[in-house]
């Protein structure tokens, strides 16, 4: 393995990649430290000491802690995976967009190019509701965290806002363009491992004051390791379902006639539903934050991590979205169509409607598994922190987030290793689901 990171400075087009990367990920980090102009930054830290468990806190992990400081990147790329989510969901609905969907790179480029337009207008919106909810807001001691509201404080939040926003998307192309991996991916992979340090640094403290063992870090250590291991092996698990091509002869040559695949991802879709699920839930807490009326500040508490109510609600809506956004991004009977349409057929099984039928009913199953896994996942980091005390740094969603863009990035650079006869990091093991 170590062998194969030494092989990434004999490719030339590699090494520039990786290092532009590391580049754009330096700059985006440096942004999160630029404070947004006419904040009180130490009434707003309080504020947000005490929303760790609202949709606050979510939206704060995922801009890098950018939200607490109220830098430029406060809102991060958060409207640009709402928009691109939205199209999503509207191009199953629009004849227009499932038409651009199916039209190849060029259609492609159209949805890109909406999926902008509708992340500047979310932005723009967004950021008008927070300038709206800071002139709002106050400190423990009674001191505003805008000390002077108005529409000129709104117009300014809303530009600087929205610029960091967009500036953020135009990283994440130029990365996906230019470096190495997803680059939006990256940008949230970047905002979370960036907590790494101060997470040590408190385990640290801790163990010196003598309110953790060595014995439960070394437990912590090894548990981590086993849920990385077991993330990794079901984000890579398939259920192939073979596909016989029949043989066609065209002019003087014979196409098909070969035994191929079908992989169906245990986890096909990916780590939206608990995102989803966390902002459905978080929301009455958030408002609840800024509705000073006890039985709704109550009532909200309900629906805090570590609660009973909450963890059942998070699971449900965690099984409810895996099958929602499966069914989005996967079409049985789109599927069925194209191999009908190719001579490819399922050995036992009809062309056509009867395929469509049955490979459904298999991804219905594994989905099943799936959603299960993401709800383990998810949940068991919250209760091992509220149940039990133990200072586990990352959540389940982050954690799913970091391995699935470590693997996607990992498979990236081996990919072009291998375009060049290079070996891959592992030389008898081949990564599961990659090409070659």
């Amino acid at each position: 393995m170590f062998a194969g990171f030494q092989t990434i400075g004999k490719i030339p087009e590699l090494k520039r990649r990786i290092l532009y990367t590391f580049i754009m990920l330096a700059v985006y980090r440096v942004g999160v430290f630029v404070p947004t102009p006419g904040i009180d930054s130490q009434a707003l830290a309080t504020f947000f000491a005490q929303a760790r468990g609202t949709l606050l806190g979510l939206f704060d992990m995922f801009s890098g802690g950018a939200l607490e400081r109220f830098s430029v990147f406060a809102l991060g790329i958060m409207p640009y995976i709402s928009a691109s989510i939205i199209l999503q969901l509207l191009t199953v609905v629009v004849p227009y967009l499932e038409k651009l969907s199916k039209e190849g790179e060029l259609g492609r480029k159209k949805i890109i190019q909406y999926t902008r337009y509708g992340t500047v207008l979310l932005s723009l919106v967004q950021s008008l509701g927070i300038s709206i909810g800071l002139e709002n807001m106050t400190g423990p001691g009674g001191q505003l965290v805008v000390p002077h509201p108005g529409w000129y404080f709104r117009l300014m939040t809303m530009i600087t806002l929205t610029s960091g926003t967009a500036f953020i998307m135009w990283l994440g192309e130029q990365i996906t363009e230019r470096g190495i991996g997803n680059g939006i991916s990256l940008i949230i992979f970047a905002g979370i491992v960036a907590r790494l340090p101060s997470a040590i640094i408190s385990t640290g403290r801790l163990i010196r004051t003598g309110e953790l063992s060595v014995i439960v870090i070394l437990f912590l250590m090894a548990f981590m390791v086993a849920v990385v291991g077991f993330i990794v092996f079901v984000e890579r698990g398939q259920r192939r379902i073979p596909v016989q091509y029949a043989k066609r002869v065209v002019g003087r040559r014979v196409y098909g006639g070969q035994k191929q695949h079908l992989p169906l991802r245990v986890n096909t879709s990916g780590v939206i539903p608990p995102i989803f699920a966390s902002s459905i839930i978080l929301f009455p807490a958030t408002v609840a934050n800024f509705v000073n009326v006890p039985f709704v500040q109550n009532l909200a508490r309900q629906f805090n991590p570590g609660t009973v109510l909450y963890e059942l609600l998070y699971v449900g809506f965690i099984i409810f979205f895996c099958y929602f956004y499966t069914a989005v991004q996967f079409n049985p009977m789109d599927v069925a169509e194209n191999m009908r349409k190719y001579g490819g057929y399922i050995p036992g099984v009809r062309p056509g409607k009867k395929t469509a039928e049955y490979i459904d009913r298999i991804l219905t199953r594994i989905t099943l598994w799936g959603a299960l896994y993401l709800s383990a996942v998810s949940v068991l980091p919250t209760l091992l922190v509220v149940q039990f005390n133990v200072p586990f740094f990352f959540g389940g969603t982050s954690l799913l987030i970091v391995v699935g863009v470590a693997l996607d990035t990992v498979q990236q650079i081996e990919a072009h290793m291998l375009t060049r006869h290079y070996e891959g990091f592992m030389r008898k093991v081949r990564i599961k689901g990659r090409r070659g």
